[in-house]
């Protein structure tokens, strides 16, 4: 039977798509979720989406052919989901707040994913370690950390677009060496990141999923 959910491609530890799937959470928008094998990549999302990332969002059209809207941006995602409906209030309030969280944004997935990556993994990049990108991602999450300082969260006073963003790349810098993230002075940063991956909201949207099958 043609699906008529929207239906989420998704892989569990890609920072994106915990990102997609946290506003999708948050939105309670009810959806097929199609956990994908990395190197076994279904068909039906490499025909909706042929960049082959993850996550993907399609919107069928009902008839279940490669048809209907399709999402393949995880900002766009996230978006699209918080405009159907946003109970927590994730999404800024003003066009001045929407800048601020989307100019975060946009460094997150610019300058700090690239020095993530090469710090993560130095080899692919042709370095012997990623120490100097470490300590360039750092400077940003330095000030972060100011920014934490003065409010409880990213976004402000609660959490939103831009924590839910933003976290889980974060998440993946400080477990590339935990004991060197630890001994760090970012004490609010890293009180905002423990409490993210402490939320139930984190909690539910890391819940494992038997790999999609097509039938």
């Amino acid at each position: 039977m043609p699906p008529t959910l929207p239906v989420l491609y998704s892989f569990r530890r890609c920072p994106y798509a915990m990102r997609a799937r946290l506003a999708l959470h948050a939105s309670g928008i009810a959806l097929e979720h199609r956990e994908v094998v990395l190197k076994n990549k279904p068909g039906h999302m490499l025909a909706l989406s042929p960049k082959g990332t993850v996550p993907v969002l399609w919107l069928p059209d009902g008839q279940g052919h490669p048809g209907g809207r399709v999402l393949e941006q995880s900002l766009d995602i996230m978006l699209w989901a918080l405009r159907q409906h946003d109970p927590l209030a994730w999404l800024p309030a003003s066009d001045a707040a929407m800048a601020d969280a989307l100019a975060l944004i946009a460094h997150n997935d610019g300058p700090f994913k690239q020095q993530l990556d090469r710090y993560k993994y130095p080899n692919r990049s042709g370095l012997q370690n990623g120490v100097a990108d470490r300590d360039e991602a750092a400077l940003w999450l330095h000030r972060l950390d100011v920014r934490l300082r003065a409010q409880p969260f990213l976004s402000g006073l609660r959490f939103g677009l831009a924590d839910a963003a933003v976290a889980p790349f974060v998440r993946q810098y400080a477990h590339t060496d935990p004991a060197w993230f630890a001994a760090q002075p970012w004490g609010p940063l890293a009180a905002w990141l423990g409490a993210f991956e402490g939320s139930a909201l984190f909690e539910a949207i890391m819940q494992r999923h038997a790999p999609w099958q097509a039938t």
